[in-house]
């Protein structure tokens, strides 16, 4: 299949105004009256963020998500992507069905339609990036870095789902602690990101500060601190899943990789104290899991957790890097 023969038939009924259905090198977007664009680029890359031999259904859903959690942290409403896709020299037309049946599924379901973007071969691993618009007001965007010495720090949903399981992939001995519902709810969530989309008009009446945790929930937040900022953070206080609860009751040593594994794809947020207890009855009356989990201190940037037997504990290697 040519090229355009494979963009008319997988992408062309993906795309959204302003993409003249995909027969342009180029779409238009408009920003709604009032309100400022906001943008961000993710990519992943088989064998580095994903298994190759994942549903490609599921892949095109992390894909997208990964890019739509960072919008929600942002306050922004999806608008449209572009996407990136460069394939290897093994793929077949049975594989790109199945992924853009789960792009479209994703794409729908976050009002986030696709306006064009670029298929190649990569000569190597599958590569699939997205570069993601959204708005905001005007001046209305959460910023990463402005959190207050004294705001409270928030997290969406649940920490170490992701990490675990990824972990869980290599069957460890853990593993037999948890019964199958468990395991099931740990792969989805590794498999499928659920960007807290709804969050974004709360965080924008109430949030000094925001980001997704994608790479670690203990270095995500110290690079939301900044300088001279510091936290304090208990550890019993972050949530857990049933699942992930059951594993860390197995291996207590499985503390790291919850606190500092990727993949969660919740929000990390800095709270006035004054405006915390509002936050949480929003997001509680709009269905939306929030937890206070520690204070914004004066300090170095690196966390402390204060565990359960009294000591305060800090990770040095807080967050997936790929360098």
């Amino acid at each position: 299949m040519s090229e355009d023969g494979l963009i008319a038939r997988y992408f062309a009924p993906l795309a959204g105004p302003g993409a003249d259905g995909m027969r342009d090198d180029a779409a238009t977007l408009t920003p709604s009256p009032g309100c400022d664009l906001v943008l961000t680029a993710d990519a992943i890359v088989a064998g580095v963020h994903y298994f190759p031999d994942d549903p490609p259904a599921s892949i095109a859903r992390k894909a997208l998500g990964v890019n739509l959690s960072d919008l929600a942290a942002k306050g922004a409403a999806p608008r449209g992507f572009l996407l990136t896709l460069a394939l290897p020299d093994d793929w077949t037309e049975g594989w790109l069905a199945a992924f853009t049946a789960g792009l479209a599924d994703a794409s729908a379901a976050a009002g986030c339609p696709l306006l064009g973007g670029d298929t190649v071969r990569s000569g190597g691993p599958a590569l699939i990036g997205v570069t993601a618009f959204g708005e905001v007001p005007t001046g209305g965007m959460v910023r990463r870095t402005t959190a207050r010495i004294g705001d409270r720090l928030c997290v969406s949903g649940t920490v170490g789902d992701g990490a675990l399981g990824l972990l869980l992939r290599r069957d460890p001995a853990w593993a037999s602690a948890l019964d199958g519902g468990m395991r099931a709810h740990l792969a989805d969530r590794y498999l499928h990101p659920r960007p807290r989309l709804p969050l974004a008009p709360l965080l924008r009446r109430h949030a000094s500060a925001a980001m997704d945790v994608s790479d670690g929930f203990a270095g995500d937040l110290a690079k939301m601190l900044g300088d001279g900022r510091g936290a304090l953070v208990e550890a019993g206080a972050v949530p857990l899943s049933p699942a992930a609860a059951a594993a860390l009751r197995a291996e207590p040593g499985l503390v790291v990789p919850v606190l500092t594994g990727g993949d969660d794809y919740e929000v990390l947020c800095a709270v006035p104290p004054g405006a915390l207890d509002a936050f949480l009855a929003e997001c509680a009356g709009a269905g939306l899991a929030m937890t206070a989990v520690g204070t914004v201190v004066a300090g170095d940037r690196v966390p402390a957790f204060a565990m359960a037997d009294g000591t305060h504990r800090r990770f040095a290697a807080g967050a997936f890097s790929h360098f």
